[in-house]
């Protein structure tokens, strides 16, 4: 949602293969961020449709009889299910504009979207190349701390200079300093 006089959000993807830690790193980095300050948004892509309602409930049932968008209002927030009528994946733009203003969204997958990135990786397991790299990639993360690579590096138990690396990143994105 864009509103005036409100700078848009730091983007960043964290990507890499399934099984590589993207969600344990975002989980960790998340508290760490926040309490430097900066309003975290978080997008998880999946790749399997996922039910938000169950079938015969009555938000169900508005989505069935054609609703444009169903807002469930819980006791503890709400989620906004907009059902695609032409069965295509919504790309990261339209899902982030629907989002409310942050300094910084995480993203977790969307690998074949021109967003710049975390690369996270097991080095054993999947070594990457630098030809392997999608661009824009900002920094590689692996179980030990890569080496070779001709952009930031971390360890992934190095929560802390991640962090301080995406603060850094956010602010210096949206134009502040502070």
């Amino acid at each position: 949602m864009k509103i005036p006089g409100v700078r848009p959000p730091a983007r960043l993807g964290i990507a890499g293969p399934s099984g590589s830690g993207k969600t344990t790193l975002i989980e960790k980095l998340v508290p760490i961020l926040t309490a430097t300050g900066l309003t975290v948004s978080t997008v998880k892509h999946v790749h399997h449709p996922v039910e938000i309602d169950t079938p015969g409930k009555d938000s169900f049932r508005h989505r069935q009889a054609g609703a444009h968008e169903v807002m469930i209002a819980l006791p503890d927030g709400w989620v906004l299910h907009h059902p695609a009528r032409d069965k295509k994946r919504p790309g990261i733009d339209e899902v982030m504009a629907r989002m409310g203003p942050c300094d910084l969204i995480l993203v977790e997958g969307f690998r074949d979207m021109p967003l710049p990135r975390i690369q996270v990786f097991e080095l054993e397991a999947n070594p990457v190349t630098v030809v392997d790299l999608e661009a824009p990639v900002l920094a590689v993360v692996g179980t030990k701390k890569p080496e070779g690579y001709a952009v930031q590096a971390f360890a992934r138990d190095d929560i802390a200079g991640i962090a301080a690396f995406i603060a850094m990143y956010t602010r210096r994105t949206r134009g502040s300093t502070g």
